[in-house]
């Protein structure tokens, strides 16, 4: 009778090297492999601008020695989802019908190629600045009392004035109160409505702000900046001064009258949010426009 054992040690043999096989994926050509990783980054840093960072360009001196005209600095968009703006912060806001654009647009050309570079720009963040959105310092939170000036020229809030070291180019003194137009110094005492916040340029004789042009919704905050990023000889963090944190250890929560949003702790969102978007910065950080149906565009 004829054996079939050798035949079976064959099989296994063959089974035992085709299982030991390394099998090699075989590799995409470069001109295939890179268009794929730049849409890969394309996706990414949409991404990341749209809903966790997103670069802004200063376009005028209203926020002067902090930011300078040119300066590049990234925006939060999520940490006042988790808790409200913190007096001494910096934030981007859309302002309200009252808020007057500080520059004049651009005129905007509509020919094939610029509406072209306009929306890839917008998707990217490489487009220019305009005129609806804005920079400025938080001073007041709902239900604060809003006024200047104590006897050495300061602003107070509910009552107690406040040193402001990185204030350039205060005001006059001696110029009247105009509510329209921020060319005084001086103003008459603002309590800030529920659910809105005070704002102020921290170069105050070129700064039109809420002195003029009234509180703004803390609905309608997009971000937090929280770091300068271009030049980078001027990269550094834009944290909430040593005064600011002071006062809000004495007054953790102000006299908010029904419907004010409280003001809550701080939390590590900015910090979280940094290393994803580095991993795009060569790809969105060079904007002041919006991935949205609607243009968005900052104004300081």
């Amino acid at each position: 009778m004829r054996s079939v054992e050798p035949m079976q040690g064959y099989r296994g043999a063959s089974s035992g090297r085709r299982r030991g096989r390394v099998i090699r994926r075989k590799e995409m050509p470069l001109w295939q492999e890179l268009p794929l990783l730049l849409v890969v980054a394309f996706c990414l840093a949409v991404l990341i601008r749209t809903f966790l960072v997103q670069a802004f360009f200063i376009p005028s001196g209203s926020m002067e020695n902090t930011l300078l005209v040119g300066d590049r600095v990234l925006v939060n968009k999520v940490v006042y989802d988790m808790r409200d703006p913190l007096r001494g912060e910096i934030v981007v806001f859309r302002g309200t019908d009252n808020w007057a654009p500080e520059q004049p647009a651009e005129p905007i050309s509509n020919t094939f190629g610029a509406k072209l570079g306009r929306t890839i720009g917008d998707l990217v963040g490489a487009g220019r600045p305009g005129e609806r959105d804005f920079i400025k310092r938080v001073i007041g939170l709902p239900g604060d009392k809003v006024a200047c000036c104590d006897d050495q020229g300061r602003i107070t809030v509910n009552g107690e004035p406040i040193d402001e070291p990185y204030v350039q180019e205060n005001s006059p003194l001696d110029a009247p109160p105009n509510p329209r137009q921020c060319t005084s110094r001086r103003f008459a005492e603002v309590t800030v409505p529920a659910g809105q916040m005070f704002v102020m340029g921290d170069h105050r004789l070129v700064s039109q702000d809420a002195r003029c042009q009234g509180p703004v919704p803390i609905d309608n905050v997009i971000g937090r900046a929280f770091v300068v990023v271009w030049p980078t000889s001027r990269f550094t963090g834009l944290s909430v001064p040593d005064n600011w944190k002071a006062y809000g250890t004495a007054h953790p929560v102000a006299a908010a009258p029904m419907g004010a949003r409280p003001e809550r702790a701080p939390d590590p969102a900015t910090t979280a949010v940094t290393l994803p978007f580095l991993l795009s910065v060569g790809v969105s950080a060079r904007s002041g426009l919006w991935f949205s149906p609607r243009r968005r565009r900052l104004r300081s």
